[in-house]
């Protein structure tokens, strides 16, 4: 198989704040990036496949921390009522409608029947043809009664012993990573935000065993007491932290733990929801709105490290969405356009993936091209008909 060289486009390379013009890159047999270059001397292209970008913007390809590709983002409380079959078919097919959009790798934080660890498995063997890259998590863990409690969807655990076991169990069934629920949600009918959920001592069993594994723990967690039971107890990112006070974004950047705000899906309940979701799921989110934005915006001026993560499958908050997150971080938060975009780099450290988030050598070469300079409008991302590109070869 030949390398392929591309050439004649517009970098913007996920981490400087800047567009290179009239770049080329070559990528190799593997799929990584053996050079990537602005320069005028091009490699000999007589044993090349050369591909011209047409002046085109290059960007890398989105990390997407924060999917569950099992639910059905047309119903309210994300379609749980069926069977392991029909949720395969479902994952199957949101993820492509993922990767269409622009993510080339997500963090699956708990699905239906555990699917996503058998599904990264076929990922990973080159047998899902239209998908992502996965890193799943098995099914999130939560107390009786918590939030994410339902049929074929989270482990519940009640001790630190059976939170323990859990997640062991969930590792050797092919599990890369750990969800815990610390709080109340949105979705969830008979509790609120503000209701711890697992204790503190649950959530550092569940941080020990997975950073013993060389893992990252997300926790669910919107509001308080269970946004601070989740910091003391380690866990890497908290998951949508609708309540962040003062004394929780110092801890964070103190002890480098990353927010995921999942704004588009807080967005699609109040744009899409009024006249469809029951009263309870669409008050819970409503009343906390205007938090949500003033307290993202506190944690990205504090400087605490924010990733890109969308909870797609939450009502009406679909698996092409994921580039709306950047519009809304620009128009409701007081992010620059750089800064947005960067959130998916923020994403892949996160993930400890050293070899995606930015373009450079000896990276993989995922990517996207695009007519328009995400850097001057990030709404450039939502382009419908974008070329994705994984491992250097177009899929779409």
């Amino acid at each position: 198989m030949k390398k392929v060289l591309y050439k004649n486009f517009n970098l913007f390379n996920g981490f400087e704040n800047t567009t290179y013009k009239n770049c080329w890159m070559l990528v190799n047999n593997d799929g990584k990036l053996e050079s990537v270059s602005s320069s005028n001397s091009f490699p000999n292209e007589n044993d090349l496949k050369v591909v011209d970008l047409e002046n085109k913007y290059v960007m890398p390809g989105l990390v997407n921390c924060h999917t569950h590709i099992t639910l059905d983002s047309n119903t309210h409380d994300g379609g749980i009522s069926v069977d392991q079959t029909e949720a395969t078919v479902r994952a199957l097919s949101n993820l492509k409608d993922l990767l269409k959009s622009g993510v080339t790798y997500i963090r699956e934080c708990g699905s239906m029947f555990g699917l996503d660890t058998t599904l990264a498995k076929l990922q990973r063997k080159g047998l899902l043809k239209k998908s992502p890259e996965i890193m799943s998590s098995g099914c999130a863990l939560t107390m009786t009664g918590g939030h994410g409690d339902y049929p074929n969807g989270g482990k519940t655990v009640d001790s630190p012993d059976e939170m323990r076991k859990a997640v062991r169990n969930n590792f050797k069934n092919g599990a890369q990573s750990t969800k815990v629920m610390a709080s109340g949600g949105v979705m969830s009918p008979g509790d609120y935000m503000d209701e711890a959920q697992l204790t503190v001592e649950e959530l550092k069993v569940a941080v020990e065993e997975t950073h013993n594994k060389h893992a990252v723990v997300a926790a669910h967690a919107e509001g308080n007491p269970g946004i601070m039971n989740a910091l003391k107890a380690g866990v890497d990112s908290i998951e949508h932290g609708f309540y962040l006070n003062d004394e929780e974004l110092e801890m964070m950047l103190d002890n480098n733990q990353y927010l995921t705000p999942t704004l588009v899906s807080a967005w699609c309940i109040a744009e899409y929801g009024k006249d469809t979701l029951p009263s309870w799921e669409l008050n819970k989110l409503t009343d906390a709105l205007d938090d949500i934005y003033k307290n993202v915006n506190r944690a990205y001026e504090k400087g605490v490290k924010v990733t890109l993560g969308t909870d797609a499958g939450t009502p009406y908050n679909n698996f092409q969405k994921t580039p709306k997150e950047f519009e809304l971080m620009t128009k409701k938060e007081h992010f620059s356009n750089f800064d947005a975009l960067k959130t998916s780099l923020h994403s892949a450290e996160l993930m400890n993936l050293k070899d995606y988030g930015t373009l450079e050598s000896g990276k993989y070469a995922d990517f996207l091209v695009l007519n328009e300079n995400p850097l001057e409008d990030v709404v450039a991302v939502q382009q419908s008909d974008k070329q994705v590109y994984k491992f250097g070869r177009r899929v779409f």
